[in-house]
C-alpha cells in the first residue's frame, strides 16, 4: 500500500482513469465547487490555492462488489496519506483529496459500495484528524443549518485536514468518534499499527465498532 500520493494502478476493480488534478477532465465539477463555497468556508481558499485534487476511478464492468470496496478503501487510504504531511505545513488545514467513481457495478449502487469503506476509513484516520465524507451522484443534501445542498454530480469520498472545533458536530450519530476527533494529534504513526492492512480484516474490525446512534 502506497503512502507517498503517488497513483496507485488497479488491482482489477477499480480503474484509474484520471490521475490527480485540480481541473480534472473525466469529471465536470466546476460549477458544483463554486456552489458549495457557501456551504463549506475553506473550500474556497482551498481551491485557490491549489489545494483541491480530484483523482477519477471508473468501476471496471462485472467487477464484484466486494473487490470494488476494497479497491476503495485502498484509494481512500492513499488519499489519506498524502493529506497527512500536508497538514502540519502552511495552508496544511485546506488540503483537500477526492476519490471520484464512475461507472456501475452489479446488483448494487454507489452508496451502498462507499458505505463499508467511508465507515472503516472515517474511524481509522479521525485518531489522526483526517475528516472523510461521502456524497452520491443526484442526492440531496442538506448543510449543519438545514439549507439544501446541490446534489453532487458525481459520487465521491472527500478527503480532508479536520477542523477540530467545527467537525465534531458532523459526527453526531458517533459519539465516540466526535469526541475522538476534537483532541485528534497526528504524531506520525501508522494507523494500520492495530490490524492487518487486508481490507477483509479491516471490514470486520470495522463492523465491530459501535453502531451509529440516530439522532
Amino acid at each position: 500500500m502506497h503512502a507517498d500520493g503517488a497513483s496507485r494502478p488497479s488491482a482489477g476493480a477499480l480503474r484509474l482513469v484520471e490521475a490527480r488534478s485540480v481541473n480534472p477532465v473525466r469529471v465536470d465539477v466546476a460549477g458544483y465547487l463554486a456552489a458549495m463555497f457557501e456551504h463549506c468556508p475553506f473550500l474556497e481558499a482551498s481551491s485557490a490555492r491549489g489545494m483541491t485534487g480530484w483523482t477519477v476511478y471508473e468501476i471496471v464492468p462485472g467487477a464484484h462488489r466486494d473487490a470494488v470496496e476494497a479497491e476503495l478503501f485502498h484509494a481512500g487510504v492513499q488519499a489519506a496519506e498524502w493529506v497527512r504531511p500536508l497538514m502540519s505545513r502552511r495552508h496544511g488545514a485546506l488540503a483537500c483529496e477526492n476519490i471520484a467513481i464512475i461507472g456501475d457495478a452489479p446488483d448494487t449502487d454507489h452508496r451502498e459500495l462507499m458505505a463499508w469503506p467511508h465507515w472503516a476509513l472515517k474511524h481509522l484516520y479521525g485518531p489522526v484528524g483526517v475528516m472523510f465524507g461521502k456524497f452520491t451522484e443526484g442526492t440531496q443534501e442538506f448543510d449543519k443549518f438545514g439549507r439544501s445542498i446541490p446534489p453532487a454530480p458525481i459520487s465521491f469520498l472527500p478527503v480532508r485536514a479536520s477542523v477540530r472545533p467545527l467537525d465534531p458536530q458532523f459526527l453526531k450519530d458517533t459519539p465516540d468518534l466526535a469526541r475522538t476527533l476534537a483532541v485528534a494529534d497526528d504524531d506520525g504513526h501508522d494507523v494500520f499499527d492495530h490490524i492487518p492492512r487486508d481490507w477483509k480484516a479491516v471490514r470486520a474490525w470495522a463492523a465491530s465498532l459501535p453502531v451509529p446512534q440516530k439522532q
